[in-house]
């Protein structure tokens, strides 16, 4: 038990130092409020809301208020950033409604699911133990601070660049992956609200297309991110362009798709029809099914 405790707390200490570096990267050529740069004081931001929101949830053994509280944050870190900056351009707020968009979308589904729910199995063991849970809530600091990395560079950035080809490029891939999510999601809830369908996996709509297209609109959306934030970004910034990679490797080498997958050859392993579908269905990309044109 302190074994694993010690872990706990060593990735806490991990996380924040890594976090730190692209803080220290993304302040270059950062606008400063009261001597510090602005791109730090977002990152500390976003910490600190996960940290304490994390007390009243650890006291309370809930989740319930955990990804309400990423959602959140994604929109006050960037509105701050936003308010605090000294100019405010068209690519600057543009980012700003597209992140809280999404945030706002993904935080009230994610809320009403886990509502409806009564709990998220994931923490079952996580919100009783105090180093784990910390850690977790510390990890979604750090999923905030990856995914905006690109965002807060340009929002907080000395440089400012008119509306111009990426602007709208980044523009037009964001709209296409937020839409994406968007619409997989919701056929996924409507296909879960029928009693029929509790012990079936969804496999039509876009979900006949891929087996996570939810997922695949995610990535390609903070994609559109980035390229909006590609003429602003100079020197050390250049690391903040982290964020579309890290939602990708996130998603399908850590906690979505394998975790994912691995729920549902549990449940439907063996089944011929989810053995057919799982055979003929891209696992991310949205294409037609093998055998299908």
């Amino acid at each position: 038990m302190k074994n694993n405790n010690s872990k706990s707390y060593l990735s806490v200490a991990i996380v924040v130092i890594i976090s730190l570096l692209i803080a220290l990267a993304g302040s270059q050529g950062s606008t400063k409020v009261a001597g510090l740069p602005l791109y730090a004081l977002a990152v500390i931001m976003a910490f600190a809301v996960q940290w304490v929101v994390f007390i009243p949830s650890y006291l309370n053994r809930t989740e319930k208020l955990f990804d309400l509280t990423g959602s959140l944050t994604y929109i006050s870190v960037t509105t701050l950033a936003v308010l605090m900056s000294p100019v405010k351009d068209f690519r600057s707020l543009i980012l700003l409604v597209l992140v809280t968009i999404w945030a706002l979308r993904l935080g009230i589904f994610l809320f009403t699911r886990i509502k409806k729910a009564g709990e998220d199995r994931r923490f079952r063991e996580l919100k009783t133990s105090f180093p784990k849970f910390l850690m977790t809530w510390t990890l979604q600091g750090l999923w905030v601070t990856f995914s905006l990395a690109a965002a807060l560079a340009v929002i907080t950035s000395e440089i400012r660049v008119g509306f111009d080809a990426f602007a709208a490029i980044g523009i037009i891939i964001w709209i296409i992956g937020f839409s994406l999510e968007a619409v997989a999601d919701r056929q996924k809830s409507v296909f879960k609200a029928y009693p029929n369908n509790n012990e079936k996996f969804i496999n039509t709509g876009l979900w006949s297309l891929s087996r996570h297209p939810n997922y695949f609109g995610e990535i390609v959306l903070w994609f559109g991110i980035a390229v909006i934030a590609l003429p602003v970004l100079s020197g050390w910034q250049w690391i903040t362009l982290i964020s579309p990679l890290f939602v990708t490797i996130l998603l399908t080498k850590i906690s979505g798709v394998p975790m994912l997958e691995k729920r549902a050859d549990e449940k439907w392993g063996g089944q011929p029809e989810y053995e057919a579908y799982k055979a003929n269905t891209s696992v991310l990309i949205p294409m037609p099914p093998k055998g299908k044109k």
